[in-house]
């Protein structure tokens, strides 16, 4: 379990006043588990006001029936609501209930299919927010919390640990989505839309897809890309992006190359796969390459180069990527197009 400094500071007070009432270790491993708890409940309670249920429903023949079901969470006071574009496609009504039970029509702010992004809208006041926090910086093993809607369970939580970071996955219509967050926290269908919190209850992604023939294999979009996107869905309901045609995964540097090359950054991006006729693969990038700048700028995350991507800046504009070829550092010509172009 990863134990924040204020967290560690509580349970060394918790500690050894069970030492002194038992000097067996079961009254230790209790308070351990009370203060286990404690964080859970304490973090689940600073969003859970903001988490919201959504409903879609499509019209037949005159009548509505609902079509699906997913999750959401409030992340303004006026009432926008970040969910999974994949919650709301193909509907014709949407309907928001809140903790309380209370009920609200919903309309379509922007949607982003590219990266599975949406936002909605309920209007009204008094809504709580909840927090965003960051996706950059967290570690593999830390404790992370999914609320959801998981097969029409309302308000459903599971605990688990950060499995991976800057992870690339395929959608089941086929884009591919970058800064991708791995866990181990138990999902279903419903949960899709609901927000990932870490143990302070800040969001740091956004619950999205499992594999079904996997345990314990989640996955959530970076809260860091979600903002981004957000704040193009807000002002033009929707993004403009670059494509470049790569999967990719965060890893660590070997040390010697870094020093070798004077690396600051600890972390680069490893290319597991480049997509066929693709910007990627006309540079001639490879499998087993590793990204280290791109546009003059260091590259250590995968958030780093969506930021990069979005906005559409780089569409059709040479740009130069440096990457680590087994131990040489080599710089290649690469032409981002559009997304949909792709």
């Amino acid at each position: 379990m990863f134990i924040t400094v204020p967290e560690k500071q509580r349970f060394m007070s918790i500690v050894p006043l069970a030492s002194d009432l038992l000097y067996g270790s079961v009254i230790i491993n209790e308070a351990v588990m009370d203060l286990f708890s404690e964080i859970i409940v304490s973090a689940v309670d600073k969003v859970k006001n903001a988490v919201v249920k959504v409903d879609k429903y499509t019209s037949m023949r005159g009548n509505d029936r609902m079509s699906g079901s997913g999750s959401g969470f409030v992340f303004s006071s006026d009432g926008l609501i970040l969910t999974n574009s994949h919650v709301i496609e193909n509907s014709d009504r949407l309907i928001v209930t809140l903790l309380d039970g209370n009920e609200f029509a919903a309309e379509i702010t922007g949607t982003d299919r590219d990266t599975d992004i949406a936002i909605i809208k309920i209007y009204g006041s008094g809504y709580s927010p909840a927090r965003l926090g960051e996706s950059a910086g967290l570690r593999i093993g830390q404790l992370v919390i999914a609320i959801g809607n998981p097969l029409g369970y309302q308000h459903s939580v599971s605990v688990g640990v950060l499995s991976g970071v800057g992870r690339t996955m395929r959608t089941p219509d086929g884009h591919l989505i970058d800064n991708i967050l791995q866990s181990d926290a138990a999902m279903n269908p419903g949960n899709s839309g609901g927000p990932m919190i870490d143990t302070g209850g800040e969001v740091i992604g956004i619950n999205t897809a499992v594999i079904p023939s996997a345990q314990g294999l989640s996955f959530s979009i970076g809260i860091d890309t979600a903002k981004e996107i957000a704040r193009y869905l807000i002002s033009d309901g929707k993004v403009m992006k670059a494509f470049l045609g790569l999967m990719l995964n965060e890893i660590e540097i070997n040390p010697r190359i870094r020093n070798f090359y004077r690396i600051n950054a600890r972390k680069g991006l490893l290319v597991i796969g480049v997509e066929s006729s693709s910007p990627a693969s006309r540079a001639d990038l490879r499998e087993g390459d590793i990204i280290v700048e791109f546009n003059g700028n260091a590259v250590s995350g995968s958030g780093e180069l969506t930021r990069h991507l979005i906005g559409g800046d780089l569409i059709m504009k040479t740009t130069k990527i440096r990457i680590i070829r087994q131990t040489r550092m080599i710089e290649l010509d690469i032409l981002p197009v559009e997304r949909t172009a792709a």
